[in-house]
């Protein structure tokens, strides 16, 4: 049987002869795989988020499609569209790139919000309607998406019921000064670039989700992530003398995510049950885009993430 620290190891391996650093990053991209959810990395240009999704697709053993999101895509061009034969007169189904295991959705705020939403119900039942009939997604299916979070021209924010629908919003920084110089020692010449080959495979994917399930989640964690997921809503709530910094708390979905994402990362790290201390860590990245800030916390420069970190220091830890 495969454990998690093994299975999470040889992909690590196989990832880092293309991307260097990044650790927490695929750390994270392996727990949403387990969880079953989609991920959106936002991050600087030039900061590898393309080429780690790509190496993952790679090492997955998946099929991976890459969709270049452009304020010109249509809906036709992500999920098909019905193509007439002139020979028989008919009308038959033309798949789009969303019918791949994982598909990588390239700078996604750069498209309308008409293309945007022909993800929606990729992303949340598995399936896409084309000319009226329904078409399942192929099982496992993922949707890792980029975008960059300064450019501000020919950008489309994504809506709320949008961004809830991804299980982490991962914030993607620069490599550190040793990992960058070891970049430009590795891959200076442009004869040597890396080349990846498949260590795993989707069929093995869905088999481990079943070892995740018998991980431990006791009744007090679970209350504990009820408590933190609620008590951005009671942020959010207008209080007399008190300024309001959260327009919006995080939805039924956060709870959702907290607890499937702390079960698959107890599961990555070969522990057989969920702490506290596992759920605070993943946090940040299930609730930051479950949240809205108001004007007031804009002005005063405070973040999502400054707000779950106050969450959680004064939300109450369940005892052992």
């Amino acid at each position: 049987m495969i454990t998690g620290p093994t299975w999470s190891q040889k992909l690590r391996d196989e990832i880092g002869k293309a991307v260097i650093g990044q650790d927490a990053i695929i750390e994270r991209l392996l727990v949403a795989l387990l969880a079953n959810g989609h991920v959106l990395l936002e991050g600087m240009p030039g900061l590898a988020k393309t080429l780690l999704i790509k190496s993952l697709g790679t090492a997955l053993g998946v099929q991976f499609e890459r969709i270049q999101f452009t304020p010109d895509l249509l809906p036709s061009d992500v999920v098909g569209t019905m193509v007439f034969s002139p020979k028989d007169g008919a009308f038959t189904p033309h798949r789009g790139p969303i019918f791949a295991n994982l598909v990588l959705a390239d700078e996604i705020n750069r498209a309308p919000a008409k293309v945007q939403s022909a993800l929606l119900e990729a992303m949340q039942e598995r399936q896409v309607t084309i000319g009226g009939h329904t078409h399942v997604l192929p099982r496992p299916f993922f949707v890792m998406a980029t975008q960059n979070p300064v450019e501000q021209e020919g950008t489309y924010p994504l809506p709320e019921a949008q961004t809830d629908r991804f299980l982490f919003k991962l914030i993607v920084d620069y490599p550190s000064i040793d990992e960058e110089s070891t970049m430009m020692q590795r891959w200076g010449q442009v004869t040597r670039q890396p080349a990846l080959s498949a260590v795993a495979n989707g069929d093995e994917l869905l088999e481990l989700r079943t070892e995740v399930d018998k991980v431990h989640l006791s009744p007090a964690v679970q209350g504990y992530i009820l408590a933190l997921v609620r008590a951005t809503r009671a942020l959010a709530t207008p209080s007399a003398g008190k300024k309001r910094y959260l327009s919006f708390g995080a939805s039924p979905r956060a709870s959702l995510a907290l607890y499937q994402a702390a079960k698959s990362l107890a599961w990555l790290r070969g522990l057989d049950y969920v702490s506290p201390a596992l759920v605070q860590e993943i946090a940040p990245d299930v609730l930051r885009h479950r949240v809205g800030l108001t004007y007031e916390a804009e002005a005063e420069e405070i973040t999502s993430d400054q707000l779950i970190a106050q969450v959680i220091e004064k939300t109450p830890v369940p005892e052992a």
